[in-house]
């Protein structure tokens, strides 16, 4: 007689990365700016939050841009050299106004390689053609440190 198996049967494991969504990780309690902001008070939220960007928005939570702190370095060149101040220049002139967005529903992994292919370092998540959201590549990392690569 052969050794029998106690254990019964035994079920395929579960991919549960494929279950884990861009709405579990992003951030929704977000610093925007507005269009008509300026770009010296921009760089003061930039530093004193410790963040290299965010959405820009109307007075309808649509997004309409993204606003670096590429963005401000570049103003602070061009200021330089045409020996401008800063006070008066606006965010509407200096944001990214092609901004591409992913859905919450997508998953977390599938967002990891669009951030490979894009070079970008956070996506704009809309609903209803309002801001919810924002994932950086920061709560990619934070995704698969949860997991520690055990279901990936």
């Amino acid at each position: 007689m052969g050794i029998k198996s106690f254990m019964g049967k035994r079920a395929k494991p579960e991919n549960v990365s494929e279950q884990i969504k861009v709405s579990d990780y992003m951030t929704r309690n977000l610093i925007v700016f507005n269009p008509k902001q300026s770009v010296l008070e921009v760089m003061d939220v930039l530093i004193k939050n410790n963040i290299s960007g965010g959405p820009v928005v109307n007075e309808n939570h649509e997004l309409v841009g993204i606003i670096s702190e590429g963005d401000c370095i570049k103003q602070i060149s061009e200021s330089r050299y045409y020996n401008q101040p800063m006070e008066n220049i606006n965010v509407e002139k200096h944001m990214v106004t092609n901004v591409e967005t992913i859905s919450g529903d997508m998953n977390i992994f599938n967002a990891a390689e669009k951030f490979l292919q894009s070079k970008r370092r956070r996506f704009p998540i809309i609903e209803d053609g309002k801001l919810v959201g924002q994932i950086s590549q920061k709560d990619i990392l934070k995704a698969a440190l949860k997991l520690k690569g055990h279901s990936w």
